[in-house]
Formats: structure tokens, sequence, C-alpha cells
């Protein structure tokens, strides 16, 4: 068993290029499936990282497992581990620190402008970021920033995009874990449930238009990111 956990909720919403990351640093990493109760009877003293992952479910739905996995999370918060959540896995770190998870009143998709808030731009999640970059979205719940967390990003339709807690905790509400493959098969099976008619949405050829170079964009964004989360790891 490795001392990297990743928290996944369904088979579509796998670690992505975080995987390649994990990979290309020879770092081994075990991935359950909460949703299936793989995290039930897990050694919650073992990792000394943990990624959480997307998934099309809300946080308040009224699923006995995320109960199962906020436990656990709130474990993790305790014993000072690097974490970082990835959409769905932001707002269950959000809601493990007490923050309250809403529904939007519109769907953010596609390819969105993120900008670090005012303040934010010292926080070391963020050293090698621009002033603007792009990161995919498909999100239409929204997290509130925790008591005590330091607010780090904001997008035109959300506000709250990101936050850290303490110096190991980072919260995204976006998918830098994307790949071009991951992409493809997203709106391959799930754009019958986009609304281009939303400004909050693009439509599927803004969304696939010149998409290798976006995703190497991505993956950049998405590197630092991870890089941090596992210097964390280290000490």
């Amino acid at each position: 068993m490795s001392d990297i956990l990743i928290l996944t909720h369904i088979d579509y919403c796998p670690p992505g290029y975080l995987g390649r990351v994990l990979d290309h640093a020879q770092r081994d990493f075990t991935v359950l499936r909460v949703d299936l109760g793989e995290l039930d009877g897990f050694d919650l003293d073992r990792p000394k990282a943990v990624a959480i992952m997307g998934g099309p479910m809300s946080v308040n739905d009224p699923l006995p497992w995320l109960n199962t996995e906020v436990a656990a999370l709130r474990h993790f918060i305790r014993r000072d581990i690097p974490m970082i959540g990835h959409c769905l896995g932001g707002q269950l770190l959000a809601k493990a620190l007490g923050a309250e998870v809403r529904r939007m009143p519109y769907t953010e998709s596609g390819w969105q402008w993120l900008k670090p808030v005012e303040g934010a731009t010292d926080s070391p999640w963020l050293s090698h970021l621009p002033n603007e970059f792009a990161i995919f979205q498909w999100h239409g719940d929204s997290f509130a920033v925790p008591e005590g967390a330091q607010p780090l990003l904001s997008s035109q339709w959300c506000a709250n995009q990101g936050f850290a807690w303490g110096d190991k905790l980072l919260a995204l509400q976006g998918h830098p874990e994307m790949t071009e493959e991951l992409v493809r098969n997203w709106l391959d099976d799930w754009s019958h449930l986009l609304d281009d008619s939303q400004s909050s949405q693009q439509n599927l050829a803004q969304m696939l238009d010149d998409l290798p170079a976006k995703v190497r964009a991505l993956n950049q964004v998405a590197a630092g990111f991870y890089r941090h989360w596992l210097s964390l790891a280290a000490n």
C-alpha cells in the first residue's frame, strides 16, 4: 500500500493528469472508489498525502458514503497532511472545514478564466501561475470559503474558485486534472447536459477548439499545484 491516497467517486472522474505526474515522479499511489465502499476500513493513519477528485453528485446529497468521506477528511485535517481537492473534492474539503456548499443559479462549464484574488499572489500554491489562466470547469455547486481559510482564485461566474487552509490544503472548484482524452470523453458522453444559451457555459465548439494547446497550458497549471502538494508530503 502506498503513502499517497487518491479518492474517486465515479469511473469517469479518474486522477487524470495527476496520475501522470505521480508516475513521472515515480511515486506509488492508491486509488479508492469511495462510492463503492472502498474507503470503509481503510487505515486513515497511513496516507502522507491525499487528493480528492470530482464527481456528478452534490456534497449535500443523502448518500451515506459522503458522510464517511467527510469524516475521513476531517481525520486527515487533524493529522495535518497535504490535501488537494478537485471540484467535488474541493467542495468536500470545504464541508469538512464547516463551510456551506450551495447550488448556483447556473452551471459553469468549459474553459473559464481565473484570476488570483486580492492578497493571494504571495501564496506558494500560486507561485507558478500567470495573472490570468484558463481551467476546465463543469459544476453547478459552489463552496463558501471556510473560516480561517485564505481565498485564492475567482472567475467571472464563481467568486470562490479556490482556497488554502493552513499551509497544506488546497481546494479548487475547477478541474486541473483534465487530459485531452478526458475532455473528449466527457463531451462525447455528457454534452447533452449542457445549455450554451447560458452565458456561463461554453458551447461544444468552443470547448474543443485548439484543445491540445489548451490542455498543454492546463497541464502546466496543474503540475505546479501537484509539485507543491508533493513537496509538502516529503516534509
